[in-house]
């Protein structure tokens, strides 16, 4: 049987890695080599992982970020299971675990 395999996409620390900081500072330099793309959609790139991207676009980042595609995207494991969505309050609850808990009135006064 096949290993099942995902990946993680590194765009924004590679930027990082090379004083780019703010998504839109790679609006200029992808026009430069052909790739029009809207500042939502630069954002988009950056901040979440793409399902879908062309290879010229992926070509045009190895590019200006002067790196290699293995810095971009590192192949992982899959897991067994598909992600289910976290419950607050959960064990795992990402930033749920920073919200207060609701108050809770036990009876009438005394």
């Amino acid at each position: 049987m096949a290993r099942k395999l995902d990946y993680r996409w590194h765009l924004r620390q590679v930027m990082a890695q090379h004083g780019l900081f703010a998504t839109t500072d790679l609006i200029q330099p992808l026009a430069q080599r052909g790739i029009r793309l809207s500042s939502s959609q630069v954002y988009r790139l950056v901040v979440e992982r793409p399902e879908r991207l062309s290879l010229k676009t992926l070509m045009a980042l190895l590019d200006i970020l002067g790196c290699s595609m293995t810095e971009l995207i590192e192949p992982v494991a899959a897991s067994g299971r598909p992600r289910a969505a976290k419950a607050v309050g959960g064990t795992n609850a990402g930033v749920g675990i920073l919200r207060p808990k609701r108050a809770r009135i036990t009876g009438a006064g005394t």
